[in-house]
């Protein structure tokens, strides 16, 4: 680590830092767990690093088929190096399976096949509960353009469409996931580009036989021991040797 670096932003599970060169910055991976807007916290030995890892496999996954991401590249256990961004304050969430709040709001029970992936979005607000708002809402706030909502849409299902193949290929069902967006400034045209993370943390992932759940759910629900179910992950899609076992001592006891 740099020894004196300047922070740029603290969020709940990561750092920024200003990055090397102009238009960069470092975003460095903790170890804290949240939950329900940050009334559940803990802290798991490794889920950083994890994180880490597992960002970069898929970030760098999507850049190859042409899907464009703030990811540079990893530099170490913790960081990765990333285009700096102008966020578009809402968070983009793709539904493949009914689970989590859309079956409290519904009534469908959770696993339920929806007719076709629901794109969904969210006003990115601790103090709210990140609410969800409706296109209308995004417009008329000024939040997105009409423009910049269909090309959110499309980047979603794009991720989705990447996403769902990598997690089938190994025996894990895509429930739902969350993305955020950010835009990149190219002279006077903006680009729209998927940032902050793709993690276990930001996914709801089910062990297709089995239906146990590799996501953040297991620190919400109390179901066992988080940095186990995200190194089952990375070592299924090969992000970590498939004889690896947790990266470090868990604090998390079930």
């Amino acid at each position: 680590m740099a020894p004196r670096r300047t922070k740029v932003y603290e969020g709940k599970a990561k750092i920024l830092y200003e990055g090397p060169e102009p238009g960069t910055l470092i975003q460095y991976f903790k170890d804290d767990a949240t939950a329900f807007n940050a009334q559940k916290k803990d802290v798991i030995d490794g889920k950083g690093v994890l994180n880490n890892r597992l960002s970069e496999f898929f970030m760098s996954g999507l850049n190859a088929i042409g899907v464009p991401t703030h990811f540079i590249r990893r530099l170490n256990m913790r960081e990765q190096l990333i285009r700096s961004v102008e966020m578009i304050p809402l968070e983009v969430v793709v539904r493949n399976f009914a689970a989590g709040s859309l079956s409290k709001r519904l009534g469908l029970e959770e696993g339920t096949p929806l007719p076709r992936p629901i794109v969904e979005f969210y006003y990115k607000d601790d103090a709210l509960g990140d609410p969800m708002v409706s296109e209308e809402h995004i417009i008329a706030f000024g939040w997105a353009s009409q423009q910049d909502l269909d090309d959110m849409v499309a980047l979603g299902l794009r991720v989705n469409d990447f996403m769902s193949g990598v997690m089938m290929g190994v025996g894990i069902r895509l429930v739902d996931f969350k993305i955020e967006i950010g835009r990149i400034w190219e002279n006077d045209y903006q680009r729209l580009v998927v940032a902050d993370e793709i993690s276990p943390d930001s996914c709801r992932l089910w062990d297709i036989e089995t239906g146990r759940k590799l996501d953040k759910d297991v620190f919400r629900r109390d179901l066992g021991n988080l940095a186990d179910a995200y190194t089952e992950v990375a070592r299924r899609l090969g992000v970590l040797p498939r004889n690896a076992t947790n990266v470090s001592k868990p604090t998390l006891i079930n």
